[in-house]
């Protein structure tokens, strides 16, 4: 379609294009774009401060996080637990203790009736001949008689205000979770990864300012977002997915050390954003308008 075509007013037909054009320029509807590849972290950074990791670690679903932020994190998450198991403690006590108040209400109460019918079981002597009044016949209407006077009449007194129900507490997890996939998360699972610097004696930029900063353990190919990454679990190296499958695959043994390896050795390390529309998943940004609806 050309540029006159999709900029025709004649058309009887009001196009996707005019309707997304109007709702542009009108504010109207939500808007949604693929993010680019600028707006996503790199491979080699971490998860939780999306800069270059100084101490790499790696979870065993692949996502790589920097060793101090990611401790910061386990740590932070543990002292939450903590204040939601002692909240949750008290709140176990006061229900016992409840309990046990509406056990001891209820026994004395039992026994009352008791002590009452035990009592009604012997006739008091009936006064025949005595005249009763007419206000003995009638009950009182007064706030003030039949013990009335000792409770409060005014609903806005403090002490008769009503109270807001106690929300009740659930269990808190112990489990701390990680922040990218919300999978049990353990300080024992963390893999240390070793990144292969590349070494070129001609770039004397900064190692944070070098767009080709590490390379594959064994191949030496330059790695990027667009190159799919593995990391051993052994030795933590990593390697790229193509050495991977043409080189251990075939023999299943280290290349550098010549241990043997396993299917579960190879993690494949999650990436950022390539360009590509089929090498990621969920790269759209919404942004969420109000609509007018005809």
């Amino acid at each position: 379609m050309t540029r006159h075509a999709r900029n025709c007013t004649a058309g009887a037909v009001y196009t996707y294009h005019e309707k997304k054009k109007d709702a542009e320029a009108s504010g109207y509807g939500t808007q949604s774009q693929r993010v680019g590849k600028d707006s996503i972290k790199n491979f080699d950074c971490c998860c939780l401060t999306l800069q270059p990791c100084k101490d790499p670690v790696l979870t065993k679903d692949g996502y790589l996080f920097d060793k101090a932020a990611i401790l910061e994190y386990i740590i932070t998450k543990k002292v939450e637990i903590n204040k939601k198991l002692k909240e949750y403690e008290k709140q176990k006590k006061r229900e016992l203790m409840e309990l046990q108040e509406l056990a001891a209400a209820e026994k004395r109460s039992k026994i009352n009736n008791f002590l009452k019918n035990e009592k009604n079981i012997v006739s008091s002597p009936t006064n025949a001949f005595k005249s009763v009044k007419e206000g003995d016949l009638k009950s009182s209407v007064s706030n003030m008689a039949a013990g009335r006077d000792k409770n409060l009449p005014s609903f806005w007194i403090p002490s008769m205000t009503p109270e807001a129900n106690s929300q009740v507490l659930q269990k808190p997890d112990k489990n701390i979770l990680c922040p990218m996939t919300g999978n049990p998360l353990k300080m024992k699972d963390l893999i240390d990864v070793k990144f292969t610097e590349v070494r070129d004696p001609d770039d004397k930029k900064s190692h944070l300012v070098k767009e080709n900063r590490y390379m594959c353990a064994v191949t030496h190919d330059v790695l990027s977002n667009s190159v799919p990454c593995a990391v051993l679990r052994t030795t933590g190296d990593v390697i790229t997915m193509e050495c991977v499958e043409k080189i251990i695959k075939k023999d299943w043994i280290h290349p550098l050390t010549n241990e043997k390896l396993s299917e579960k050795d190879i993690i494949p390390l999650q990436r950022g954003g390539t360009g590509y529309s089929m090498t990621n998943s969920k790269l759209e940004g919404k942004f969420e308008r109000p609509v007018l609806q005809a």
